[in-house]
């Protein structure tokens, strides 16, 4: 298929958005029970507010996808059957919890709403924080499954679409917050570092899995099935105009072989092993400048991450719609 920079940047720059926000919440979750010492609210507001800027500029680069922006809100009115309809839903309502979220914890608006047995006073932005959770993961799930429902392309067709969206997203978002906590809380770096080593370490062998299971794929139609002849022996030499066509610019990539052996250990090295190194590196010297150099590189990999996801589909058409003439 051929990658829309678009999608490419919605899908990673929410991801990352998506995660930060994961990893404040799971926080201060542990600080809820005690297991870490609770930060200031402007560590949690202004943490949020840096999600929602990678929410935005993610929502922003989907409308360059748009053939009419101004007729973008149609794509949500068929929820029942299009997870991109979900996606659409979704996106908008994780953003505004999470501005509910930084805003209760930016102005100081956080009534007790329970008391538990044990003592536990929750309140607002603990309610916030787990209807942002339940939102961030149903995001993950509505944004994998638009490609993993898409049973022709095989390539996307497999519930590792589905993990590797969730762990790769989770693993950019803890990293990032690692670095923000570098700057503004330095004594909570190990938490939020260490939690990013490990989620990276699951999405390097979630993303592995993927391709090693994509390289083994047989395509079932073959160029005899597809134009209906049984000759053991078929070239296509034309298809039957001189000029490109919709079918031939998008539906594949148009670069060749020697640009795709770069790409896969480009983001393989960038995604996850430079991105480890320099988190294991920052953490003992608790090195804002490492730790955002982790995610910077880290962001870098996966766009190219994003790119061979798109490349990588095969297209049964193709078959057909191989040279222009």
């Amino acid at each position: 298929m051929k990658p829309a920079f678009s999608v490419i940047f919605l899908t990673t720059l929410i991801g990352a958005g998506q995660g930060l926000f994961l990893a404040l919440f799971t926080h201060q979750s542990y600080a809820l029970f005690g297991l870490l010492p609770l930060q200031t609210d402007s560590f949690y507001g202004y943490g949020s507010m840096l999600a929602l800027l990678l929410l935005t500029g993610g929502l922003s680069a989907s409308f360059f996808h748009l053939g009419r922006p101004g007729r973008a809100w149609r794509s949500a009115t068929q929820w029942r059957t299009s997870w991109l309809s979900r996606e659409d839903i979704v996106l908008p309502a994780f953003m505004g919890v999470v501005l509910l979220y930084a805003a209760v914890h930016l102005l100081g608006l956080k009534p007790v709403l329970v008391t538990l047995s044990g003592g536990l006073s929750v309140d607002l932005s603990i309610v916030l924080g787990i209807v942002g959770t339940l939102s961030a993961f149903a995001l993950f799930v509505c944004t994998a499954m638009i490609y993993a429902s898409l049973r022709f392309l095989r390539e996307w067709h497999s519930p590792l679409t589905v993990i590797n969206y969730i762990l790769l997203g989770a693993a950019s978002g803890f990293t990032l917050a690692a670095a923000f906590a570098g700057l503004t809380a330095p004594s909570q770096i190990t938490f939020f570092g260490g939690w990013a080593i490990i989620i990276t370490l699951l999405a390097f062998a979630g993303r592995s899995a993927s391709l090693l299971r994509n390289a083994r794929l047989k395509p079932k139609s073959t160029m005899q099935t597809a134009i209906g002849i049984k000759h053991p022996h078929i070239v296509q030499r034309s298809q039957g105009a001189m000029g490109g066509s919709f079918n031939t610019r998008e539906f594949f990539h148009g670069r060749n072989a020697a640009v795709l052996r770069k790409i896969k250990p480009a983001f393989l090295l960038s995604g996850f092993v430079v991105p480890l190194l320099l988190l294991l590196l920052g953490l003992p010297s608790s090195s804002a400048l490492l730790l955002g150099c982790a995610f910077f590189v880290q962001y870098m990999g996966l766009l190219a991450e994003r790119w061979w996801f798109f490349a990588e589909a095969n297209h049964p058409q193709n078959l057909y719609y191989q040279t222009i003439g």
